[in-house]
């Protein structure tokens, strides 16, 4: 394995890459996604344990978006299946996988815990257990302080588990050892992961102004949530889907990975 130094434009090259291959497959890839959407909305609503175990299927279940991504990327139609690659591959590989999300879970409910020093727990309420979240709260201080803290600590495990699903299933790397060099990965090539960011933030906000301009036309408020929602999860379809460009371009193989 070795790690690719790439321009800051690439990450505009990542958000191209991601849309254009979901609109080769866009049934199959929205489909996949919202698969995905599902099974992490079912499992958190498991009472005490729910939440936890949507946590640690998450670095498999990127994987398996991962996966789909470049069958699609290869003129391949990307099956259901593909969405569990992880756990079909050999025992030492699950096993990894397991650790990873074991890792993941507990690195991000850590988060939370600390998050909890600062307002009592509401953040972590409102994020793992769901509700609305009312002006009064918004407005809270120990909220604020929470939410910013936790965004703060999200950052580095975000880098961190960015590239580790792909590491350890592809490439063969240990969880702890995937988790450093996913890490460096970022570091290292910050300014295409910024503009990569930035990028997305921008077609984002562009996709909500235009569902509030097509609202408008069609009949205020009522419209406009009809329309934001699917919008949304397409937007995030897209998202997920360039993801596999970022790995691709950090990182190549070499003749020892795993295929």
């Amino acid at each position: 394995m070795k790690l690719n130094i790439v321009p800051a434009r690439t990450g505009i090259q990542w958000v191209k890459s991601g849309i254009s291959t979901f609109f080769r497959q866009p049934l199959a890839m929205a489909g996949l996604f919202f698969m995905f959407m599902a099974v992490m909305s079912v499992l958190s609503v498991v009472p005490y344990v729910g939440s936890a175990m949507a946590l640690a299927l998450l670095p498999a279940a990127t994987l398996g978006l991962m996966a789909a991504t470049r069958d699609a990327a290869e003129g391949k139609f990307p099956k259901p299946l593909v969405l569990a690659i992880a756990f079909r591959s050999s025992p030492p590989q699950k096993q990894a996988m397991l650790a990873l999300g074991a890792i993941y879970a507990g690195c991000f409910l850590a988060v939370m815990a600390l998050s909890t020093l600062l307002d009592g727990g509401k953040f972590a309420t409102l994020y793992l257990a769901g509700g609305g979240l009312t002006l009064d709260l918004a407005q809270d201080d120990a909220f604020q302080a929470a939410l910013w803290v936790s965004m703060a600590l999200y950052l580095p495990l975000s880098m961190m588990f960015w590239h580790a699903p792909a590491l350890v299933h592809w490439h063969g790397l240990p969880p702890v050892k995937s988790l450093f060099f996913s890490l460096v990965a970022c570091v290292k090539n910050f300014g295409a992961f910024a503009v990569y960011g930035l990028a997305w933030l921008a077609l984002f906000m562009a996709a909500g102004l235009l569902v509030s301009l097509l609202a408008g036309l069609a009949g205020g408020p009522g419209a406009a949530a009809a329309l934001m929602f699917p919008v949304a999860m397409l937007m995030a379809a897209m998202f997920f889907t360039s993801i596999h460009f970022t790995v691709k371009d950090c990182f190549e193989s070499t003749p020892g990975d795993s295929t």
